[in-house]
């Protein structure tokens, strides 16, 4: 079998070799200084790594090291990352981080440093709008920067929330033909992010690409705004779902069956012990829109859809099934709930687990080799079963986790494969 054979049949749930994803998605991939190190343990050529998630500085899985980890998937993510910025095209610059790595970032990437080595991110690039994100001197990613203007709740807008979410513009569409022969020659599976199809994601919220942004723009707000006015979110979501239906059809025309798996949404439901909702807040306010999307796909294409949620989500998650949701990911084993043999014999008919193969907070970047490959050949062995999983991490490779211990877990995957599982 191809990678996208033996990836697709995982999908399936039918037995078979284990496929591996790193780097196809925003939650999936791997931090720019692993990836580098990675080449050089690896032997391959050198270099700075691009950039092709800039909010967490995950690094690009080139050709040569996808091959040289046996990674079974690519991914096409949307034109632009959330900072607003064009990722996939140049002219590129190298630019130094606050770690001292040289990575590669696109023209258009702008920032400020302040003297004390903290790094801020113009939204869109436009160095004339307020910062929309911050990396201290000591850190490895960006955090969003809550810049959210004084509101009367009884005069807010749903139009203010709407702003980031348009039908696909000329140039959008322009992109997405261009990836097409890309998508349909690929031997490995191939997952695609249009965007907009996520309701509520928090990491979307604070609005880090508008220069301006309106509406509930800071977390914390929006939290409360679920609870005290469902009929304004309500009203976010209906119109962001409609424009999104109306997008896939014209995404849907241009990529065909040249891709496999689609990325709705990653919003986050779940905590490391509890929820961020009850089930009845998420049957009420989440799961409609969810089913329109997941339905639609499902009437008209052989794509399956994926949904990230991090956290203890052991509770949401027929909800999440009766969504028609195929794929779940990161599957935090290490959360409150979540431990896969449960998670195995619970949903394991019902929906693939993608990721979960070990913890990426404490054994992967901490542990010593031996360890990470132990809990790495366990996961293979019990969420591996019968099909239905893709291997991965819980959530995208920590920065400066230590190469051998990354290059442990494949070998766990390895000799699973080669034990025929």
């Amino acid at each position: 079998m191809t990678s996208r054979e033996t990836t697709l049949n995982a999908l399936a749930h039918r037995a078979g070799r284990l496929p591996v994803d790193f780097g196809s998605t925003s939650v999936t991939g791997i931090h720019v200084s692993v990836v580098a190190a990675l080449r050089e343990r690896l032997g391959l050529a050198a270099g700075p790594v691009r950039v092709i998630e800039p909010n967490q500085m995950l690094g690009e899985i080139a050709a040569d090291l996808r091959d040289a980890l046996g990674i079974d998937t690519i991914g096409i993510t949307s034109r632009k990352s959330g900072h607003g910025t064009p990722m996939h095209e140049g002219p590129w610059r190298e630019w130094r981080a606050p770690w001292g790595q040289v990575v590669l970032v696109p023209d258009a990437f702008k920032t400020r440093t302040d003297p004390n080595g903290d790094v801020f991110v113009y939204p869109s690039g436009d160095t004339t709008a307020p910062v929309s994100a911050h990396m201290p001197a000591t850190g490895y990613f960006f955090d969003a920067i809550s810049r959210q203007q004084p509101y009367d709740e009884d005069t807010l807008d749903p139009a203010d929330n709407l702003v980031e979410y348009q039908p696909l513009s000329e140039t959008d569409i322009a992109y997405w033909r261009s990836r097409v022969p890309e998508m349909r020659d690929s031997t490995r599976a191939v997952i695609a992010n249009m965007g907009g199809t996520g309701f509520g994601d928090v990491a979307r919220i604070t609005g880090v690409q508008l220069a301006h942004p309106k509406g509930i723009r800071d977390v914390a707000e929006w939290y409360m705004i679920i609870a005290s006015r469902p009929d304004f979110v309500h009203a976010i979501f209906s119109k962001q779902c409609e424009t999104a239906i109306k997008n896939l059809g014209r995404f849907h025309e241009i990529v065909g069956d040249a891709l496999d798996i689609l990325y709705i949404c990653g919003a986050d439901f779940g905590t490391q012990a509890s929820q961020f909702c009850s089930v009845k807040t998420f049957d009420d306010l989440y799961f409609p829109y969810y089913k329109q999307i997941n339905d639609w796909v499902h009437a008209r294409t052989r794509w399956k859809t994926f949904k990230h949620s991090c956290g203890a989500i052991d509770p949401l998650l027929p909800s999440i099934i009766r969504a028609g949701f195929d794929i779940i990911n990161p599957v935090q084993c290490s959360a409150a709930g979540m431990d896969p043999a449960h998670l195995k014999q619970a949903y394991g008919k019902d929906i693939v687990f993608w990721g979960g193969g070990v913890d990426t907070q404490k054994t992967l970047p901490f542990g010593a080799p031996a360890q990470v490959r132990a809990e790495a050949l366990e996961r293979c062995k019990i969420l591996g079963k019968d099909g239905g999983f893709v291997f991965n991490t819980i959530h995208n490779v920590q920065a400066l986790t230590p190469p051998e211990n990354f290059l442990a877990m494949m070998d766990a995957v390895r000799e699973y494969n080669a034990a025929g599982g």
